[in-house]
């Protein structure tokens, strides 16, 4: 891979998205968004990537990336979600969430919706009401999912002022993170090391489904799902472990692997690749885990610590299965299990917060008030 370039912005970076090409392009990704955190203003930013290159004085690359615009954001960004080209939802610490609009023409942001109190811990109204972080969000449009610190789950949908969907109780511990499974169905991690999934055709406020590591009960903080396979989805958290689940089988995670030394804040399949996964954390480090299987014999930084008791479940009912269908990440056979693991940053500093791929680029972003962006993830 070819150098990856920093720049620094003088704001911590709490979140980062590339923004979406149309369907059907063949450009490479031009455009991300960052929000911020712990500052004594936060902003939703644009950024293009322009061009790259220049030596800086000490001798590492400067990434020239662009800022196209900014608007203020009220609290610290918790969650950045593109809804679509020019359509950015953010997550905010005071429990509002808010719709902001790219105007390309003059290159500005504006708020083009907002549902202030979408997460609070004691209702508006009430003389004590209370606020709560909202914590995640995830969009397929025209449905944005919102999750909290309060257990809540909200579905809203673009152009209508309340809430298609409440479910008010859902967790009674934190919610973190949540991912679509299938148009109806969402899948929500919490602090407690549960994974839960919800079908908004059902009535009731009850999990159709929920899955846990026995015993840990290791607050989750991020989960993905595989593009492709729906019933693959990958977890991370408290203890930097990283967890692959199938969810059609059992409640116990198929692959638990030994990664990073403290929180794992996000975990992303590749969209187009998904044999390839990347985490950040805590710790300051940045992975890229590549588990194609087209390499016959990899030297890997390790063997994969798979522990057989969780595996045992797995492989009786993917016997009958045609094996090029089952997803890398949920293979069994020991001569397949090395996973070639690179670290994409030169040296660690404090924490990577957020990270996101599309095509051959990659962004991140640290509490070192750091952009890194990549445009040759395979090369």
């Amino acid at each position: 891979m070819e150098e990856i370039y920093a720049k620094f912005v003088s704001q911590k970076i709490s979140k980062t998205r590339w923004r979406p090409l149309p369907p059907g392009s063949l450009q490479t990704a031009e455009t991300f968004a960052t929000g911020s955190w712990d500052n004594e203003e936060n902003y939703i930013s644009l950024w293009s990537i322009g061009d790259f290159g220049n030596l800086d004085s000490d001798g590492g690359f400067e990434g020239d990336h662009q800022l196209l615009c900014d608007i203020r954001h009220h609290g610290d960004v918790m969650d950045l979600q593109f809804f679509d080209q020019e359509r950015i939802v953010a997550a905010s610490s005071t429990g509002c969430v808010t719709v902001f609009l790219h105007h390309p023409n003059n290159q500005t942001l504006s708020v083009n919706q907002q549902w202030t109190t979408a997460h609070y811990h004691t209702g508006p109204g009430s003389p004590s009401y209370s606020s709560a972080p909202c914590t995640g969000v995830v969009c397929n449009n025209p449905e944005i999912v919102t999750v909290g610190e309060d257990g809540r789950i909200n579905l809203f949908r673009a152009d209508h002022k309340e809430a298609v969907r409440t479910i008010d109780n859902a967790d009674s511990s934190t919610l973190h993170a949540v991912t679509f499974l299938r148009t109806p169905e969402i899948l929500t991690v919490n602090s407690i090391g549960q994974l839960k999934i919800w079908d908004f055709r059902q009535q009731g406020n009850e999990p159709s489904q929920i899955l846990s590591l026995t015993g840990d009960r290791v607050p989750l903080h991020c989960v993905d799902r595989h593009p492709n396979q729906q019933h693959v989805v990958a977890t991370g958290g408290q203890d930097g472990m990283l967890s692959i689940w199938d969810v059609r089988q059992g409640t116990m995670p198929v692959s638990l692997l030994k990664a990073h030394e403290a929180e794992m804040w996000e975990v992303h399949f590749h969209p187009s690749n998904p044999e390839h996964l990347f985490t950040c954390s805590e710790d300051g480090s940045l992975w890229h885990w590549d588990a194609s299987t087209d390499v016959p014999e990899k030297s890997s930084l390790f063997h994969q610590g798979r522990s057989s008791t969780f595996l045992s479940h797995s492989i009786s009912n993917q016997a009958n299965v045609h094996q090029s269908v089952i997803s890398s990440w949920l293979s069994t056979d020991p001569a397949k299990d090395r996973i070639e693991i690179t670290s994409l940053l030169p040296s660690r500093s404090l924490s990577v917060n957020t990270l996101d791929v599309l095509g051959p680029c990659l962004v991140c972003g640290t509490d070192a008030e750091a952009i890194y962006v990549t445009r040759h993830l395979f090369s």
